[in-house]
């Protein structure tokens, strides 16, 4: 069911913002030299890498690692960047994910191909047999402000209470949290 949930709204999204997408993706080629697009080499189900698109918020010369351990984000954080990012805006391309497969639109959010950690403390909590979430439970109780431990005690119990109804909620409180741009540090 969850799986039919996801192509449902991954393509019901793709149609209803694609006027969106258009723009946006327009809005950042003409902002700065690079592709609309970024294609992030992640870690997905059983800890399989898959490429995720975001728009790109970033210089297109920016060292592939989480932005937190930038020696200074925002000398690589273009402008436009900045706004697709406090609206969680520049995520709208994993919609693509979803409705292929590699993702679902709530999960656990799919760590970067170096964060071998947060990958770590995943796979020993059961995490990783999940697909991971254009949003999650822990996207919405801190984002970028948890630490590692904190963020994988939140995707271990969004495991243990994982239905419908609290797919709902979160995709819910998701959208509150992205139009106030709550919790995101860069």
């Amino acid at each position: 069911m969850k799986r039919l949930v996801d192509i449902a709204g991954g393509l019901t999204g793709l149609i209803v913002l694609s006027p969106v997408l258009v723009a946006l993706a327009v809005a950042v080629r003409l902002e700065s030299p690079g592709p609309a697009l970024h294609w992030s080499r992640r870690v997905g189900r059983g800890n399989c890498f898959f490429a995720m698109p975001k728009f790109r918020t970033m210089r297109t010369d920016t060292p592939q690692v989480a932005t937190h351990l930038l020696a200074d984000p925002e000398r690589w954080i273009t402008p436009l960047g900045r706004f697709l990012r406090r609206t969680s805006l520049d995520e709208l391309p994993q919609l693509w994910s979803v409705l292929k497969g590699d993702m679902s639109l709530v999960g656990p959010r799919p760590a970067l191909f170096n964060q071998d950690d947060l990958v770590a403390l995943r796979t020993e909590g059961g995490v990783d047999r999940l697909r991971p979430g254009l949003t999650g439970w822990a996207q919405i109780n801190g984002r970028d402000e948890l630490p590692i431990p904190d963020k994988v005690k939140l995707d271990c119990e969004y495991l243990e209470r994982m239905s419908l109804l609290f797919d709902l909620r979160i995709l819910l409180a998701t959208a509150r949290a992205a139009a106030g741009g709550r919790g995101v540090s860069h």
